[in-house]
């Protein structure tokens, strides 16, 4: 199972939000390509990006972009990005720059045709994230809630060619409270779909089971962050581990 540190990017720095709560926000750092060095230096070959203002408005902040494209560039990890992507033309972009895997998430609701025509042409560099809110599909960085509940949207998307959703409780995300574990075991019934867990993860017992039960990965975010969670730990216990560290990044 593979292991994502997030990094959820706002006017250009690294911040995590309480329950998608714009106003419970807490910045961690001014300088994203920092935190990343220091998961990729603990051994993480997998980072989760966000834009958090593209995710809100639909309109990509371009201090984000600036650093999305700086963390591109430091290599090291395959960065998967999401928040505000809802054309062709964005997709592009992000490919463009290196991006490994570009999440779609409320064009998924508005433009279901869409999503099904970059799935089958970008094939595994697309993913959908679905977020739930008391089981229905929430949009516009989680502001607003779609009449689709979600372990049904996860099916058509699956039966549209999608190869990867990363699926959030809201309601977890955040919290340190732990996660949904009972939706995860569901969502693996779903045969040819990939499964990302995302939103309260908060112990190695956690991601243990979610390894056990056939998810494929899993996003970390304030567990982290607040030190709750060792990412060392996770990475073992996910079985996400390289043969050597990058010892020589450095960390600033």
């Amino acid at each position: 199972m593979k292991i994502f540190p997030a990094i959820d990017l706002r006017d250009g720095r690294a911040v995590r939000l309480t329950q998608g709560d714009y106003d419970k926000m807490t910045v961690y750092s001014a300088q994203p390509c920092g935190v990343a060095r220091r998961f990729i230096r603990t051994g993480a070959r997998n980072l989760h990006v966000v834009d958090l203002d593209g995710a809100k408005d639909g309109t990509p902040s371009m201090a984000n972009l600036v650093e999305i494209e700086a963390l591109v560039q430091q290599g090291h990890a395959f960065i998967e990005v999401g928040g505000g992507i809802r054309t062709e033309e964005r997709i592009r972009q992000y490919l463009d720059l290196g991006v490994g895997r570009c999440i779609l998430g409320t064009v998924a609701v508005e433009n279901f045709a869409f999503v099904e025509r970059m799935a089958q042409r970008y094939q595994e560099k697309i993913a959908v994230g679905v977020d739930a809110r008391d089981g229905m599909v929430a949009t516009h960085g989680w502001q607003k809630t779609s009449g689709e509940e979600s372990f049904s949207f996860c099916r058509r998307l699956r039966d549209a060619g999608v190869k990867t959703v990363i699926y959030t409780d809201i309601s977890r995300d955040g919290t340190l409270g732990g996660t949904n574990l009972e939706a995860y075991r569901k969502l693996t019934e779903l045969e040819g779909l990939e499964i990302i867990a995302s939103g309260g993860i908060s112990s190695v017992k956690e991601i243990e089971a979610l390894r056990d039960m056939g998810v494929g990965g899993a996003i970390l975010g304030k567990a982290v962050y607040d030190g709750k969670l060792d990412l060392g730990m996770c990475l073992r216990a996910a079985g996400d581990v390289k043969d050597e560290l990058d010892d020589e990044l450095p960390l600033f």
